[in-house]
């Protein structure tokens, strides 16, 4: 596959992660703060939806001279569209609306599960125009891997038809620990791929910008990307996926840590219920393993239905089963109890539930026993009011969340000089 050619915003692809002292020291010159400019004003339409030129001056605080400069070589990309002229007064100037042109940048995601590769090329506005579903098992070896990934890649690129120069790059998302240069570590996966360098692998054989980042950060980015407004303020995102995990979005960046692996929510949970070995060391929860937790708890409560698999346990929880739900109600209040531990220490306006194994049946259970948790146990509760809602990303979050982490990466203003990931 050929690398793209058409930079996005700003001075061109942001360059992945490096050790460079030089990147290190403080202040920006006059380019950078053209980039971060042109970001800014990206990110405020793409926030908006649609917006006039005054208002994107209201909003960013620029000048008229400067927006509609950056707006004509934006224009010029063609990253942006003009919608009709409307006349906000009778004796007004004619208002003339822009938005982002979603097929003017495309972008795949993957997500690496234990058993399953989702593969989904989607465009600016997270829409999934292509995807592919590919089993795995535990022998497959980390060459097949990276085939797999390639050719589902190739594939959703080449079935959509969309214009080559558009597409910046593949971002993937796969269970942590993880280095910040994208190797898989101790995962809870395939011994086989522990310390497989995938996102090198995948540059070297998709020859384009790759981004490797953990489900649960990849998930959070894919929320503020698509929640526009409504996810523009901080908040932690709790994804049911390979375990529970949390991703958090601070100052409108995802916050990955110091080794890019943030967000373990099992070490809060476990201390929270009193989980430790005899040396003070957090164990293992089950119930932040939904998908073997749910079947088990449900059969220690008395199930004695046919349901023999995850899936077919929530649908249960549907029905109504007592056994069934009751497990869910367990898990939940563990779970619950690791996000008032994350309230308490972030204070944060909105905490975000999804993820693949986030099945609707466990909506109700899951989201308001949380909900009551974090608005009564924090110790500034009387404070503020947490809101906990379902995740805008339905379908395929971890997925779009990794295509997501492409857009973030070229198009997010970030006040940072070393960003955590970009594009090379």
């Amino acid at each position: 596959m050929n690398r793209p050619t058409v930079p996005p915003a700003g001075s061109g692809p942001r360059p992945y992660a490096t050790r460079d002292p030089d990147r290190l020291r403080p202040g920006a010159n006059q380019s950078d703060l053209g980039s971060f400019n042109e970001a800014t004003i990206i990110e405020t339409i793409r926030q908006a939806g649609v917006i006039s030129r005054t208002e994107i001056a209201e909003q960013t605080g620029l000048t008229q001279q400067s927006v509609s400069r950056i707006l004509r070589v934006l224009l010029e990309r063609g990253l942006l569209a003009e919608g009709a002229q409307e006349r906000a007064e009778r004796l007004g100037k004619p208002r003339t609306p822009v938005r982002l042109r979603a097929e003017a940048a495309h972008a795949v995601g993957v997500l690496v599960d234990p058993e399953l590769v989702t593969v989904v090329l989607t465009d600016l506005d997270g829409r999934a125009l292509e995807k592919r579903r590919v089993p795995l098992d535990d022998e497959t070896a980390p060459g097949t891997l990276v085939e797999i990934i390639a050719g589902c890649v190739e594939d959703v690129v080449s079935a959509s038809g969309i214009a080559r120069e558009t597409f910046l790059g593949v971002g993937v998302a796969a269970p942590g620990p993880i280095t910040m240069d994208g190797e898989l570590l101790d995962l809870p996966l395939s011994q086989a791929w522990r310390n497989v360098p995938l996102r090198a692998l995948l540059a070297e054989r998709l020859d384009c910008p790759v981004v490797l980042e953990k489900d649960v950060a990849a998930a959070a980015v894919g929320e503020r990307w698509v929640g526009r407004t409504e996810r523009a303020s901080d908040f932690v995102y709790l994804y049911f996926g390979t375990g529970v995990g949390s991703g958090l979005v601070l100052n409108g960046e995802t916050f990955r840590g110091a080794s890019a692996n943030a967000g373990e929510f099992g070490q809060l949970c476990a201390v929270r219920i009193g989980r430790v070995d005899g040396t003070g060391r957090p164990q293992l929860v089950r119930e932040c393993n939904p998908t073997a937790a749910l079947p088990e708890i449900a059969r220690e409560l008395g199930y004695k239905g046919a349901a023999a698999t995850f899936r077919e346990f929530c649908a249960e929880v549907g029905a109504g089963d007592p056994a069934a739900a009751g497990a869910a109600r367990r898990i939940a209040e563990v779970i619950a109890l690791g996000a008032v531990a994350l309230i308490d220490l972030l204070d944060l306006p909105l905490l975000v539930i999804g993820g693949p194994a986030f099945e609707p049946e466990l909506e109700e259970i899951v989201v308001g026993t949380i909900d009551e948790a974090v608005n009564t146990m924090p110790t500034a509760h009387l404070a503020r009011r947490v809101a906990v809602e379902r995740s805008l990303v339905k379908v395929e979050a971890g997925a779009i969340g990794a295509a997501s982490t492409i857009f973030h990466a070229s198009f997010a203003p970030s006040v940072r000089r070393t960003r955590q990931y970009g594009l090379g």
